[in-house]
């Protein structure tokens, strides 16, 4: 019986974490390019009370096992894409594929993002290309995008190919924007802000080149989030369920002692 207080109560740790992940889900139900997480769980250790011995066609074919519960095992992101949303704004982009913008940090660091909601930051009369934390995005070669005092009509087709129109009405190349996938961005390190960090997990980011047509840039949309709330719903109820249960071993474990310390009397 002590057994299974300290194994219901895994069970209610465990129920706790994923209501929080599905917690964080439904309150980024709005957030740009938000990327949905659910929580894997595995079974703890088992105690073998009777081995399974069968010998000249007697004995037990099974083990006599009792598990000791449940524990978190791995928290995974879906990066299944969310729907185009429309904004006409030139500075709003979405990558049609699965691949990521790359920033630059302020402490030199390279993240990445799918969450295209481009600034505008004035700097001594230049126009830079920043998140909205003002993070500078960053072309294919690692450089900041400049846009010079002046320059009108801002323009960045499928490809990324960024130009804009001077002061004497002349079409100029601004740089191409960089696009990276990962083999395994599952292994992606969440930053916060909608940004993430590679790791060893996700492998070294690999650059799409102009020739990739499994990859495309849509100016003046954004990228809603893939969270969908029914479903989160759904997942929030079973989760309660599955918590009330853990409790109510917990409750009869006790009535259970309690019955076993009352033999005497």
């Amino acid at each position: 019986m002590v057994r299974s207080l300290w194994t219901a109560a895994t069970g209610m740790k465990a129920q706790q974490l994923n209501i929080d992940t599905i917690s964080n889900n439904l309150a980024n139900v709005n957030t740009t390019s938000y990327k949905a997480q659910r929580v894997e769980f595995k079974d703890l250790l088992y105690e073998t009370l009777k081995k399974g011995n069968t010998e000249d066609g007697k004995g037990t074919p099974v083990n006599l096992e009792v598990g000791h519960g449940v524990m978190p095992s791995a928290t995974t992101r879906n990066f299944k894409m969310g729907s185009f949303q429309e904004t006409q704004n030139p500075l709003d982009l979405a990558i049609d594929g699965y691949a990521f913008f790359a920033v630059a940090s302020p402490n030199g660091e390279i993240n990445y993002t799918r969450d295209g909601s481009f600034k505008l930051s004035i700097d001594d009369d230049e126009g830079k290309i920043t998140t909205s934390e003002g993070y500078y995005v960053l072309d294919d070669s690692d450089n900041e995008i400049v846009i010079e005092s002046g320059m009108t009509d801002l323009s960045i087709d499928e490809l990324g190919n960024i130009t804009a129109v001077d002061e004497d009405g002349e079409t100029v190349e601004l740089g191409r924007l960089k696009l990276v996938k990962f083999m395994n961005p599952e292994g992606l390190i969440s930053e916060g802000q909608n940004l993430y960090s590679a790791t060893a997990s996700s492998g070294e980011p690999i650059e799409v080149k102009d020739d990739d047509t499994d990859y495309r840039i849509l100016q003046g949309y954004l990228e809603t989030s893939n969270v969908q709330v029914v479903e989160e719903m759904v997942k929030m109820i079973t989760a309660q369920r599955a918590y009330e249960i853990n409790s109510k071993s917990i409750q009869t474990s006790d009535e259970m002692m309690q019955m076993a310390n009352n033999v005497r009397r």
